[in-house]
Protein backbone atom coordinates (compact mmCIF):
# COMPACT_ATOMS: atom_id res chain seq x y z
CA UNK A 1 0.00 0.00 0.00
CA UNK A 2 1.30 3.63 -0.90
CA UNK A 3 -0.15 6.31 1.49
CA UNK A 4 0.84 9.84 0.25
CA UNK A 5 -0.08 13.41 1.70
CA UNK A 6 -1.18 16.02 -0.74
CA UNK A 7 -2.39 19.51 -1.16
CA UNK A 8 -0.88 23.37 0.18
CA UNK A 9 1.56 23.46 2.47
CA UNK A 10 0.20 23.03 5.96
CA UNK A 11 -3.01 21.62 5.12
CA UNK A 12 -2.35 18.76 3.36
CA UNK A 13 -4.96 15.23 3.39
CA UNK A 14 -4.03 12.31 3.85
CA UNK A 15 -4.66 10.40 0.37
CA UNK A 16 -3.84 6.32 -1.31
CA UNK A 17 -2.40 6.07 -4.57
CA UNK A 18 -4.14 3.22 -6.57
CA UNK A 19 -3.36 0.57 -8.75
CA UNK A 20 -3.60 2.95 -11.72
CA UNK A 21 -1.62 5.45 -9.90
CA UNK A 22 -4.19 7.71 -9.36
CA UNK A 23 -4.25 9.13 -6.07
CA UNK A 24 -7.49 8.58 -3.96
CA UNK A 25 -8.27 11.12 -1.13
CA UNK A 26 -8.59 9.53 2.62
CA UNK A 27 -9.48 12.10 4.10
CA UNK A 28 -12.98 10.54 4.55
CA UNK A 29 -11.42 8.06 6.83
CA UNK A 30 -8.61 9.35 8.65
CA UNK A 31 -7.67 12.94 9.60
CA UNK A 32 -3.80 12.47 8.31
CA UNK A 33 -0.81 10.18 8.04
CA UNK A 34 0.27 10.08 11.22
CA UNK A 35 0.65 9.27 15.13
CA UNK A 36 -2.11 6.03 15.29
CA UNK A 37 -2.87 5.43 11.62
CA UNK A 38 0.72 4.14 11.18
CA UNK A 39 -0.36 1.24 13.23
CA UNK A 40 0.04 -2.05 12.43
CA UNK A 41 -4.33 -2.69 13.06
CA UNK A 42 -4.81 0.77 11.50
CA UNK A 43 -2.96 0.11 8.29
CA UNK A 44 -4.63 -3.18 7.98
CA UNK A 45 -8.10 -1.28 8.27
CA UNK A 46 -6.90 0.39 5.01
CA UNK A 47 -6.14 -2.08 3.43
CA UNK A 48 -9.45 -3.66 3.45
CA UNK A 49 -10.72 -0.46 1.84
CA UNK A 50 -11.95 -0.82 -1.91
CA UNK A 51 -9.96 2.11 -3.49
CA UNK A 52 -12.19 2.93 -6.41
CA UNK A 53 -14.61 3.91 -3.50
CA UNK A 54 -12.94 6.58 -2.57
CA UNK A 55 -13.15 10.29 -3.99
CA UNK A 56 -10.36 10.58 -6.94
CA UNK A 57 -8.04 13.33 -6.79
CA UNK A 58 -8.39 15.48 -9.93
CA UNK A 59 -5.23 16.98 -11.67
CA UNK A 60 -2.64 16.68 -9.86
CA UNK A 61 -1.59 18.46 -7.08
CA UNK A 62 1.12 18.92 -4.85
CA UNK A 63 2.52 16.40 -2.91
CA UNK A 64 3.69 16.72 0.54
CA UNK A 65 5.90 14.94 2.94
CA UNK A 66 4.02 11.24 3.01
CA UNK A 67 3.98 11.36 6.72
CA UNK A 68 2.63 13.78 9.06
CA UNK A 69 3.14 15.28 12.60
CA UNK A 70 6.96 13.83 12.56
CA UNK A 71 8.28 13.98 16.30
CA UNK A 72 12.19 13.01 15.50
CA UNK A 73 13.86 13.01 12.34
CA UNK A 74 16.61 10.87 13.13
CA UNK A 75 19.85 10.23 10.94
CA UNK A 76 22.43 7.83 10.51
CA UNK A 77 25.88 9.01 9.32
CA UNK A 78 28.66 7.35 7.32
CA UNK A 79 26.72 3.71 6.90
CA UNK A 80 27.46 2.71 3.89
CA UNK A 81 30.80 1.41 3.39
CA UNK A 82 31.58 3.03 0.13
CA UNK A 83 30.57 6.12 1.00
CA UNK A 84 32.65 5.96 4.03
CA UNK A 85 35.80 5.33 1.96
CA UNK A 86 34.65 7.81 -0.14
CA UNK A 87 34.87 10.76 2.57
CA UNK A 88 38.22 8.48 3.58
CA UNK A 89 36.98 8.05 7.01
CA UNK A 90 37.17 5.07 8.74
CA UNK A 91 33.49 2.97 9.18
CA UNK A 92 32.06 3.47 12.76
CA UNK A 93 32.46 0.82 15.66
CA UNK A 94 28.36 2.00 15.96
CA UNK A 95 25.64 3.91 14.21
CA UNK A 96 26.94 7.64 14.35
CA UNK A 97 23.63 9.26 15.06
CA UNK A 98 22.27 12.84 14.85
CA UNK A 99 19.26 14.94 14.30
CA UNK A 100 17.77 17.54 11.33
CA UNK A 101 15.18 19.79 12.83
CA UNK A 102 11.72 18.25 11.68
CA UNK A 103 11.27 22.45 10.23
CA UNK A 104 13.50 21.38 7.14
CA UNK A 105 10.96 18.40 5.73
CA UNK A 106 8.92 19.43 2.61
CA UNK A 107 7.78 17.93 0.06
CA UNK A 108 9.23 15.24 -2.41
CA UNK A 109 8.94 17.85 -5.13
CA UNK A 110 9.32 21.19 -3.34
CA UNK A 111 12.12 23.85 -4.34
CA UNK A 112 15.01 23.51 -2.73
CA UNK A 113 16.59 26.43 -0.71
CA UNK A 114 20.48 27.40 -0.96
CA UNK A 115 20.74 29.12 2.30
CA UNK A 116 22.44 32.70 2.48
CA UNK A 117 26.05 32.34 2.80
CA UNK A 118 25.72 28.75 1.98
CA UNK A 119 29.21 27.60 -0.24
CA UNK A 120 28.93 23.79 -0.22
CA UNK A 121 25.28 22.68 -0.60
CA UNK A 122 25.42 19.09 -1.30
CA UNK A 123 22.65 16.20 -1.65
CA UNK A 124 22.61 12.50 -0.13
CA UNK A 125 19.91 10.51 -1.61
CA UNK A 126 18.93 7.99 1.72
CA UNK A 127 16.77 4.82 2.38
CA UNK A 128 14.01 6.38 5.02
CA UNK A 129 12.30 4.46 7.64
CA UNK A 130 9.11 5.30 9.71
CA UNK A 131 7.99 4.10 12.67
CA UNK A 132 4.53 2.56 13.19
CA UNK A 133 4.65 2.22 17.03
CA UNK A 134 6.17 3.12 20.31
CA UNK A 135 9.81 1.81 19.92
CA UNK A 136 12.02 1.19 23.08
CA UNK A 137 14.61 -1.56 24.20
CA UNK A 138 13.77 -3.27 21.19
CA UNK A 139 15.52 -6.51 20.17
CA UNK A 140 17.17 -6.32 16.16
CA UNK A 141 15.20 -9.84 15.59
CA UNK A 142 11.51 -7.48 16.30
CA UNK A 143 12.91 -4.26 15.17
CA UNK A 144 11.14 -4.26 12.15
CA UNK A 145 8.01 -5.32 13.16
CA UNK A 146 8.06 -1.84 14.10
CA UNK A 147 8.29 0.01 10.98
CA UNK A 148 5.29 1.27 9.20
CA UNK A 149 6.96 1.87 5.83
CA UNK A 150 9.80 3.57 3.85
CA UNK A 151 10.39 6.25 1.76
CA UNK A 152 12.47 8.05 0.07
CA UNK A 153 14.78 10.66 1.54
CA UNK A 154 17.06 13.55 0.30
CA UNK A 155 19.37 14.61 3.44
CA UNK A 156 20.33 17.49 2.06
CA UNK A 157 23.74 18.82 3.96
CA UNK A 158 25.65 22.04 3.74
CA UNK A 159 28.99 20.87 4.65
CA UNK A 160 30.78 23.79 5.02
CA UNK A 161 28.09 23.92 7.89
CA UNK A 162 28.30 20.95 8.94
CA UNK A 163 32.03 20.48 9.28
CA UNK A 164 33.72 23.81 10.11
CA UNK A 165 30.82 26.18 11.67
CA UNK A 166 31.44 24.26 15.08
CA UNK A 167 28.95 22.01 16.95
CA UNK A 168 27.14 19.23 15.93
CA UNK A 169 26.37 18.20 12.30
CA UNK A 170 23.10 19.46 12.75
CA UNK A 171 24.01 22.74 11.31
CA UNK A 172 24.62 21.60 8.40
CA UNK A 173 21.43 19.30 7.83
CA UNK A 174 18.43 21.61 9.00
CA UNK A 175 18.16 24.33 6.78
CA UNK A 176 14.81 24.72 5.29
CA UNK A 177 13.80 22.16 2.70
CA UNK A 178 16.79 20.17 3.60
CA UNK A 179 14.40 17.44 4.17
CA UNK A 180 11.94 16.02 1.36
CA UNK A 181 10.29 13.16 2.40
CA UNK A 182 8.09 10.64 -0.18
CA UNK A 183 6.45 10.80 -2.39
CA UNK A 184 4.92 7.69 -1.05
CA UNK A 185 5.00 5.79 2.61
CA UNK A 186 5.20 2.62 1.24
CA UNK A 187 4.22 -0.19 3.97
CA UNK A 188 6.36 -2.64 5.08
CA UNK A 189 4.75 -5.49 3.56
CA UNK A 190 5.48 -3.84 0.08
CA UNK A 191 9.11 -4.18 1.14
CA UNK A 192 10.60 -7.61 1.76
CA UNK A 193 13.84 -6.67 1.74
CA UNK A 194 15.02 -2.84 3.00
CA UNK A 195 18.74 -4.48 2.66
CA UNK A 196 17.93 -4.85 -1.23
CA UNK A 197 16.69 -1.65 -2.72
CA UNK A 198 18.63 0.02 -5.52
CA UNK A 199 18.69 4.03 -5.24
CA UNK A 200 20.31 6.44 -7.36
CA UNK A 201 20.51 10.59 -7.60
CA UNK A 202 21.09 13.23 -10.92
CA UNK A 203 21.95 16.57 -11.02
CA UNK A 204 21.17 18.65 -14.14
CA UNK A 205 20.53 14.94 -15.92
CA UNK A 206 24.08 13.58 -14.33
CA UNK A 207 23.89 10.61 -12.23
CA UNK A 208 26.10 10.92 -9.40
CA UNK A 209 24.94 8.59 -6.91
CA UNK A 210 24.04 4.64 -8.31
CA UNK A 211 23.98 2.61 -5.08
CA UNK A 212 22.29 0.29 -2.72
CA UNK A 213 21.01 -0.50 0.28
CA UNK A 214 23.25 -3.85 0.33
CA UNK A 215 26.36 -1.88 1.28
CA UNK A 216 24.73 -0.26 4.62
CA UNK A 217 27.42 -0.91 7.40
CA UNK A 218 25.04 -1.17 9.77
CA UNK A 219 21.19 -2.86 8.54
CA UNK A 220 17.80 -1.56 9.26
CA UNK A 221 17.45 -3.48 12.31
CA UNK A 222 20.14 -2.56 13.51
CA UNK A 223 19.95 1.03 13.72
CA UNK A 224 16.44 1.16 14.84
CA UNK A 225 17.84 -1.33 17.64
CA UNK A 226 20.55 0.83 18.49
CA UNK A 227 18.30 4.36 18.84
CA UNK A 228 15.95 2.16 21.36
CA UNK A 229 18.42 1.78 23.81
CA UNK A 230 19.05 5.71 23.78
CA UNK A 231 15.39 7.18 23.61
CA UNK A 232 12.28 5.73 22.89
CA UNK A 233 10.77 6.10 19.01
CA UNK A 234 7.21 6.82 18.21
CA UNK A 235 4.61 6.39 15.92
CA UNK A 236 5.65 8.69 12.83
CA UNK A 237 9.28 9.38 13.49
CA UNK A 238 11.02 9.00 10.53
CA UNK A 239 14.81 7.35 10.15
CA UNK A 240 17.52 8.41 7.58
CA UNK A 241 19.64 5.66 7.14
CA UNK A 242 22.83 7.24 5.15
CA UNK A 243 23.95 7.69 1.75
CA UNK A 244 25.92 5.67 -0.73
CA UNK A 245 28.64 7.32 -2.76
CA UNK A 246 28.52 10.01 -5.27
CA UNK A 247 27.92 13.16 -3.00
CA UNK A 248 29.29 16.65 -4.26
CA UNK A 249 32.12 16.63 -1.40
CA UNK A 250 33.61 13.44 -2.99
CA UNK A 251 34.17 14.51 -6.39
CA UNK A 252 37.04 15.49 -7.90
CA UNK A 253 36.84 18.75 -7.67
CA UNK A 254 34.21 18.41 -5.34
CA UNK A 255 30.98 19.76 -6.90
CA UNK A 256 27.64 21.53 -5.23
CA UNK A 257 23.97 22.77 -5.75
CA UNK A 258 23.82 26.24 -6.98
CA UNK A 259 20.51 27.84 -8.04
CA UNK A 260 18.46 26.81 -11.33
CA UNK A 261 19.53 23.41 -10.80
CA UNK A 262 17.50 20.24 -10.40
CA UNK A 263 18.02 17.45 -8.71
CA UNK A 264 16.34 13.33 -9.40
CA UNK A 265 16.46 10.95 -6.84
CA UNK A 266 14.71 7.57 -6.05
CA UNK A 267 14.88 4.17 -4.42
CA UNK A 268 14.02 1.17 -5.78
CA UNK A 269 9.92 0.89 -5.09
CA UNK A 270 9.55 3.82 -3.22
CA UNK A 271 8.84 6.44 -5.69
CA UNK A 272 11.37 9.51 -7.03
CA UNK A 273 11.71 13.06 -6.18
CA UNK A 274 12.24 15.86 -8.45
CA UNK A 275 13.61 19.35 -7.23
CA UNK A 276 14.48 22.52 -8.59
CA UNK A 277 17.01 24.13 -6.45
CA UNK A 278 16.76 28.24 -5.46
CA UNK A 279 18.12 31.07 -3.50
CA UNK A 280 16.82 31.13 -0.17
CA UNK A 281 14.79 34.34 0.10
Amino acid sequence: MKLLRFGPLGSEKPGLLDADGKIRDLSGVVGDIADEVLSDSQLQALRQIDPASLPLVEDSPRIGACVGQVGKFVCIGLNYADHAAEAGMDLPQEPVVFFKATSAICGPDDEIEIPRTSVKSDWEVELGVVIGKHTKYVSVEDALSHVAGYCVVNDLSERDFQIHRSGQWVKGKSCDTFGPIGPWLVTRDEVPNPQDMAMYLEVNGHRYQDGSTRTMHFDVATVISHLSQFMSLQPGDVISTGTPPGVGMGQRPEVYLKPGDYMELGVEGLGVQKQKVVASD
